[in-house]
């Protein structure tokens, strides 16, 4: 086998929505001041019963059963996430011990938004290696545990839910290379600190350096892959705000995709957002078996990291 490839999608969200017009009752805010700047209009809120470990499992559970694989047919489970309360067990081996997967190498991959496209990188990494034969990379997160709901700045963003991938080892690559980087010196621009842990960001610099420096690395992803944006069927970003996904989609130049929105009805779920909004572009019909898709995450750390694949 000369490379791997996404056999199979998830994806989970727990049942509350949170609505801005509800926000607007607990915080200093209103539908049209959230929608103007963030372009959210709902999110998933899970409750106090509904861990990390949960959400990742119900859409672990929905892409093995679309793959038509059982648990035992795992050999590595990776979770993304930042919002894992315990350290130990991790995220990966609480998953792993949910689905009844027998003896996998377990790791848990924290690199906030960006954690799914790092995840996918080291799935497939691993898996051309010969070191695994079928992975399970999930994105998972809780933001609302790690939420102060009175801050208006923050709690207008964040939503919960989790996505979740199968990787298979495969003849003809269908994961691209992954361009991959950070910007160590600025990581307090984004954080997840404290105790109680706390998410707090520099909106500005944030939104400054997504939509200025992140084009065209996203470009080089797509060179990594031999194609140019215009080849791209879809273009998912990290679901940070409408207000970074559209400036961002435009300078790629994908002028031929479908740019995945998903924010709009999830808000910000962290190193969920990517495998989510793929996802349900998949379950649409939106996109085809084969068709080129740039996933790109960006976020926590000023981490960033994207690669092209051939959708399931």
């Amino acid at each position: 086998m000369n490379g791997s490839r996404i056999t199979a999608v998830g994806h989970h969200q727990p049942a509350k929505v949170l609505t801005n017009e509800e926000l607007a009752g607990m915080v200093d805010t209103s539908d049209e001041w959230i929608t103007s700047r963030v372009g959210i209009r709902t999110r998933h809120i899970a409750g106090p019963d509904e861990p990390v470990d949960e959400l990742a499992a119900h859409a672990a559970a929905k892409a093995l059963a679309t793959a038509g694989l059982t648990p035992a047919d795992i050999d590595l489970v990776l979770v993304a996430t930042s919002t894992a309360v315990d350290r130990s067990p991790n995220m990966a081996a609480r998953v792993a011990a949910r689905l009844g997967i027998p003896g996998p190498a377990a790791i848990d991959v924290n690199v906030v938004c960006a954690g799914f496209t790092h995840a996918l990188a080291t799935a497939d990494h691993t898996v051309r290696a010969g070191a695994a034969r079928r992975a399970l990379v999930i994105g998972a997160d809780k933001m609302s545990e790690v939420t102060d709901w009175n801050d208006r700045t923050t709690c207008v963003l964040v939503g919960d839910g989790a996505g979740a991938a199968v990787v298979e080892a495969s003849e003809e690559p269908g994961i691209a290379p992954v361009l991959w980087g950070s910007v160590p010196e600025m990581g307090h621009a984004v954080r997840i600190e404290g105790q109680p842990a706390r998410f707090a960001q520099e909106g500005q610099s944030v939104y400054r350096w997504a939509t200025t420096r992140l084009p065209p690395l996203a470009r080089q992803a797509c060179e990594r892959a031999g194609l140019t944006p215009e080849d791209l069927a879809a273009v998912v970003l990290h679901q940070a705000n409408l207000r970074i996904i559209e400036p961002l989609a435009q300078k790629i130049g994908a002028v031929n995709a479908v740019v995945a929105r998903d924010v709009t009805d999830s808000g910000n779920t962290s190193a969920a957002s990517i495998p989510l909004a793929f996802s349900k572009l998949v379950e649409q019909g939106v996109i085809s078996t084969g068709d080129p898709v740039l996933l790109f995450g960006f976020g926590g750390n000023l981490s960033y990291a994207g690669q092209v694949v051939r959708c399931p």
